[in-house]
C-alpha cells in the first residue's frame, strides 16, 4: 500500500505542474489587469510602462509563470493588484475564504455520503418498494431543482422558523445572513446551540443535491452487484442475507461512490458560489466571482492553484481508497 500511495503522489507532481502552467497562460492571455489605468486623468504612457515592469508584465509568459511559481512554493504568494482596491496578500485571502467555505462543505459532504449511502444500499435491497419509490423520487426532485432554488428554499424555512420561535418567545436560533457576529462564546450547550445554528441551513443546502446524487450512484451499483455470480454463489452456500449484503456486496458497491465524492467534494468546496450569496458566506465562491470581476491575477492564480491541488488530492484519496476497497487495483 505505501508504494502504491508513493505511485499515485509521483504522478499527481506532473499533472499539477502542467495544470498550474495551462491555467496561469489562461490568466495571463485573458487580459491586461492594468487596462483600466488607461482611461484615468492624468495617467501617462510612463506610469503605466512602470506599472508594468514593476508587475513583472513586460517579461515572457513562461518567465513570469517561473517566477510565480517558485514565489508560491516558497510561501511567497503575492498580493492583489486590484485597481481601486486595498492591497490584499494572496496567502490569506485564499486561507480564510477556504477555511470558510469547508466549514460548510466537510459538513454538508459527510452528511450526504452517510445518507446517501444508506438510502441508496436500502433502496437497492428492497427494489419497488414503497421506500424504494420515495428515495428515487426525492433524488429526481433535487435533481431537477436548481441549486439556488434549494438554497432559496431552505432560507426561507429557516425564516419562518425563526418566527415562530419568537412568537413563542423564544430567541432565533437558524443565521440566514452570514456567519454568526460574535463568534461561539459560552458554555459548552451555548457553543453546540450557536454552532449548528449558524451551519444548519447552508449545510442542508448543499448536502440535498450531493445526497440525490450518492444516494442513485449507491443504489445502482448495489444493484448491480446483488445480480453478480459472486453475490448469487455466497446465497446459495446458504450465508444468510445480511452478511451477504454487507460483507460481500457493501464493499464492491463503495467503488463508484468513492470516484463520485472525491471529484464532487473538491468541486464544490472550490465553488459553491450560489449557497454563499444566498447564505451571506464570504469564501471560495465569493473569492473567485470577485477575483474575476476585478481581474486579479495573482488572486485567481493563488484560488486556482488551490483549487487544483484539492482536487489532485482528493483523486489520490479515491485511489487510496479503491486500494482498500479492492485490493486488485493496487496489485495491477
Amino acid at each position: 500500500m505505501i508504494r502504491y500511495i508513493i505511485r499515485r503522489l509521483l504522478i499527481s507532481i506532473p499533472i499539477l505542474l502542467i495544470g498550474s502552467f495551462a491555467c496561469y497562460v489562461l490568466v495571463a492571455t485573458a487580459g491586461n489587469p492594468l487596462a483600466e489605468m488607461r482611461f484615468r486623468p492624468g495617467v501617462t504612457e510612463a506610469d503605466i510602462k512602470a506599472a508594468e515592469i514593476s508587475l513583472g508584465l513586460d517579461k515572457p509568459v513562461f518567465v513570469r509563470y517561473w517566477n510565480w511559481l517558485t514565489d508560491f512554493l516558497s510561501g511567497d504568494w503575492g498580493q492583489s493588484i486590484a485597481l481601486g482596491q486595498a492591497k490584499t496578500a494572496v496567502f490569506p485571502a485564499v486561507t480564510d475564504a477556504l477555511w470558510t467555505t469547508g466549514r460548510l462543505v466537510i459538513g454538508a459532504e459527510l452528511l450526504a455520503l452517510t445518507l446517501g449511502v444508506s438510502v441508496g444500499v436500502l433502496a437497492a435491497v428492497r427494489q419497488y418498494s414503497i421506500f424504494d419509490y420515495l428515495a428515487t423520487s426525492t433524488a429526481f426532485l433535487m435533481f431537477s431543482m436548481p441549486i439556488f432554488c434549494v438554497a432559496v428554499i431552505v432560507k426561507n424555512y429557516g425564516i419562518q422558523f425563526n418566527n415562530v420561535l419568537e412568537s413563542m418567545g423564544l430567541d432565533r436560533w437558524l443565521t440566514t445572513a452570514g456567519p454568526r457576529p460574535g463568534g461561539f462564546s459560552g458554555s459548552f450547550g451555548e457553543v453546540i446551540f450557536k454552532y449548528t445554528g449558524t451551519f444548519l441551513l447552508p449545510t442542508i443546502a448543499l448536502m440535498l443535491i450531493s445526497f440525490a446524487a450518492y444516494s442513485r450512484f449507491e443504489r445502482a451499483s448495489m444493484l448491480e452487484i446483488l445480480h453478480s455470480d459472486f453475490v448469487r454463489t455466497a446465497r446459495a452456500k446458504g450465508i444468510s442475507q445480511s452478511r451477504v449484503i454487507f460483507r460481500h456486496a457493501f464493499r464492491n458497491a463503495l467503488i463508484p461512490v468513492a470516484t463520485l465524492f472525491s471529484l464532487n467534494f473538491g468541486a464544490v468546496l472550490s465553488g459553491a458560489i450560489i449557497t454563499e450569496t444566498v447564505f451571506g458566506w464570504a469564501g471560495m465562491g465569493t473569492l473567485l466571482v470577485n477575483s474575476v470581476r476585478q481581474f486579479d491575477p495573482p488572486m485567481l492564480m493563488g484560488w486556482l492553484a488551490v483549487t487544483a491541488t484539492l482536487i489532485v488530492l482528493f483523486n489520490l484519496v479515491a485511489d487510496v481508497v479503491y486500494g482498500i476497497l479492492d485490493p486488485r487495483i493496487r496489485l495491477g
